[in-house]
């Protein structure tokens, strides 16, 4: 069992900056891969960015690319979403997880869920 805690969500204006963690306990952190994803008001969770064990491949969602950054510390069994440049659309409910890489598309297929941090992104 994996235990995921996510903070850093809030409020910010468009073009402005946040950064999500996402804390763990219970089994080796580094024994998975992480990932975030995100659900909007009315619409189905979407993938949005993964990160390998080792941190040596990430993907992500196409609209997030240059924007968002993944990252992890293994050794404060932490992973991080780095959002800058945000647009309204980003609103949503962002969820951390970890499990491990589809071998087709390298996202995340998650096994464990975070309660979720609701991003809100104003005009």
């Amino acid at each position: 069992q994996v235990q995921l805690v996510e903070s850093g969500g809030g409020l910010v204006q468009a073009g402005g900056s946040l950064r999500l963690s996402c804390a763990a306990s219970g089994r080796t952190f580094s024994s998975y891969s992480m990932g975030w994803f995100r659900q909007a008001p009315g619409k189905e969770r979407e993938f949005v960015a993964s990160i390998s064990m080792s941190g040596g491949r990430i993907v992500y969602l196409d609209s997030v690319k240059g924007r968002f950054t993944i990252s992890r510390d293994n050794a404060k069994s932490t992973v991080y979403l780095q959002m800058n440049s945000l647009k309204p659309e980003d609103t949503a409910v962002y969820y951390c997880a970890a499990g491990t890489l589809n071998p087709g598309t390298y996202r995340l297929d998650a096994d464990y869920w975070g309660q979720g941090t609701q991003v809100t992104v104003s005009p």
